[in-house]
């Protein structure tokens, strides 16, 4: 939760900065295209995760799960490879000299932390396990023989944002050659379509591509622009997902469901050019 407030801490003094400086002529990004490729991690906050299918009906209360950063080797940077890290690519235009519009994907990593003790309500039956039974709000060990849980490959988040942008040394006396030092604040809205990886019990997994649910978030950050086309930006993303729809074994009845919030540091390199 502290990373949650010093998100919402950076998105308010953002907003109060850009309150106190006005945009002039020289710096207009109308109709300029931008795109961008970078890293994250992320965290989550705790989750109940309902489990609901033809043998079994049961939730798991305040599940921790963690992301699963990939160790910063060449892979980073190899095509072939890019796409194993948690990372993010975002495409915008510049529809105003301040506003632009882009689409993200964002890939994530969701782990359920394996053999934490949670409290379990509901029931199971028919798997033959010695889990076969009534619960009502016991504690349970998340074994790997009961469960594995993981939006691994990933949790994807496809959103569209609203983004406002402003030059901090865009006055005179300001400006730097050759570089720009501007901060950014936005809002977005998209969906979930993650590849979950589930062992349930002894149920045969899914491992499918599914649009599972929605997300929307509020992100903030700072971008230094150099000779015009070339950028750093670091970025502080937070928001919501709830996913009513996850799939988990290989009957088309059986699914999960759980909402939770999330935040992320990203680091992004990238261009800008004009049409």
């Amino acid at each position: 939760m502290i990373r949650f407030f010093l998100a919402s801490v950076l998105l308010a003094c953002s907003s109060m900065v850009y309150a106190q400086y006005s945009p002039v002529s020289s710096h207009n990004q109308k109709g300029k295209v931008f795109a961008y490729w970078g890293w994250n991690r992320a965290s989550y906050t705790q989750s109940n995760i309902h489990f609901k299918g033809q043998e079994y009906d049961f939730t798991l209360k305040s599940v921790v799960a963690k992301d699963r950063p990939t160790h910063f080797t060449a892979r980073y940077f190899n095509p072939s490879k890019m796409t194993i890290p948690q990372y993010n690519f975002r495409i915008g235009y510049f529809i105003s000299p301040e506003f632009s519009l882009s689409f993200g994907f964002d890939h994530m990593k969701y782990v359920m932390k394996q053999d934490q003790t949670v409290n379990i309500t509901g029931h199971i039956s028919g798997s033959g396990t010695e889990y076969d039974r009534a619960y009502q709000n016991e504690p349970i060990k998340l074994t790997g023989d009961f469960l594995k849980f993981e939006h691994t490959n990933g949790l994807n988040y496809l959103n569209i944002e609203l983004r406002r942008m402003h030059n901090l040394l865009d006055e005179r006396k300001l400006r730097i050659k050759n570089i720009e030092l501007n901060i950014f604040e936005g809002a977005g809205v998209g969906i979930l379509y993650p590849k979950t990886d589930v062992t349930l019990l002894n149920f045969d997994e899914n491992d499918q591509w599914h649009i599972a649910g929605y997300g929307m978030n509020l992100v903030g950050g700072l971008n230094v622009t150099f000779f015009k086309h070339f950028f750093i930006q670091a970025e502080m993303k937070g928001g919501y997902i709830n996913m009513p729809d996850i799939l988990t074994t290989n009957f088309p009845q059986d699914h999960a469901s759980q909402h939770f919030f999330f935040f992320q540091g990203n680091t992004n390199l990238g261009v800008i050019f004009k049409l």
